[in-house]
């Protein structure tokens, strides 16, 4: 591991607490003296691929944590150079049935943890959920998957899960995904090609469906093509060599059919960085193909406001519309 602002223990550290116990990759570990007090850090993991990811890319990846916090109170860390991808788990004290498969933004740059991460997991599995965070491979670092790698990491984790529900004590038909900003486009993708075959399969959990049972795209990126299209997610997905064909196969709203999960849409219209027309564009696509969607639009919020930058906004009330919406959906 790179250290970078003195946050990265990673792989190099001694597994803990359950991921030890089962050979797991740990999850990037706070450095001594910045951990929050009442938030602890989680200790249980699940690798996707038991023999290695797919495609690796030819010069090794060192996975990195790069610190970017100036508050004390708070960690902020964004990950990237992951070559172990792999769920973090957040257990509730008392399982409702229901999971959620949470993927954080950071615009194919990296996988902001805390922020669109682990601060949803906590309040979520506080409300019974079990949540599960998806450190996905980053398209533009090589992979031979190419623009679908973070895909086939969202679908073998959808099916990792059901695979291992009865361990968690939840309902196989009972599991969300949800996704920020570039996570909203892994999401987004899951949601609308989770048939797609993008890896060779590996074990049994392969013969189950990756189909999310309802998705919640938050600011997320939903076309690839412009002007809608934030630039560096784009670039970072395709690279130099785009095609129309690219653009539209990876262009959740130009991919919604009639076996869309229920979706879940919030935006600010304010969003500089990500236009709130993803969002409406991924509306009029579901609402056209009949398919149920829940959608918030806020005044103001900006973009990655995840829990943190919406306190004191009308934004903050998204999780809580989010859980009253799943509950008609017969989650939670």
């Amino acid at each position: 591991m790179i250290d970078r602002r003195s946050a990265i223990l990673g792989t190099l550290a001694a597994g803990i607490g359950a991921s030890a116990a089962q050979g797991q990759t740990a999850a990037p570990a706070v450095h001594p003296g910045a951990a929050v007090p009442g938030l602890p850090e989680p200790n249980e993991t699940i690798d996707l691929w038991p023999a290695g990811a797919p495609g690796a890319p030819a010069k090794a990846l060192v996975e990195t944590v790069d610190e970017r916090s100036k508050d004390s109170a708070l960690t902020d860390r964004a990950v990237y150079g992951i070559s172990r991808p792999r769920m973090v788990v957040f257990r509730p004290a008392i399982p409702n049935g229901s999971a959620v498969l949470a993927m954080p933004g950071g615009g194919y740059r990296w996988v902001v943890i805390d922020k669109e991460g682990y601060e949803i997991a906590r309040w979520l599995s506080a409300r019974g959920y079990t949540v599960f965070v998806l450190f996905y491979r980053l398209p533009g670092e090589g992979w031979a998957a190419g623009p679908d790698v973070a895909l086939s990491d969202a679908q073998r984790a959808m099916r990792l899960i059901r695979h291992r529900a009865r361990d968690y004590g939840i309902v196989p038909e009972r599991v969300a995904a949800m996704g920020f900003s570039a996570g909203g486009h892994v999401c987004g993708d899951l949601a609308t090609r989770f048939a797609t075959a993008t890896y060779g399969q590996v074990d049994a959990a392969d013969r189950l469906a990756a189909r999310p049972d309802v998705a919640a795209s938050i600011y997320g990126v939903q076309s690839m093509s412009g002007p809608l299209a934030h630039p560096g997610s784009r670039e970072l997905l395709f690279g130099a060599n785009v095609t129309p064909e690219l653009e539209r196969a990876h262009s959740p709203a130009l991919n919604v059919g009639k076996a869309t999960p229920p979706c879940f849409l919030v935006h600010a219209e304010d969003d500089p960085t990500v236009p709130v027309e993803n969002s409406l564009q991924m509306r009029a696509a579901l609402k056209a193909a009949g398919v149920p969607v829940e959608t918030h639009l806020f005044t103001s919020g900006g973009h990655g406001f995840g829990l943190r930058r919406a306190m004191g906004k009308p934004a903050e009330a998204w999780p809580e519309l989010f859980a009253k919406w799943a509950q008609t959906q017969g989650l939670g």
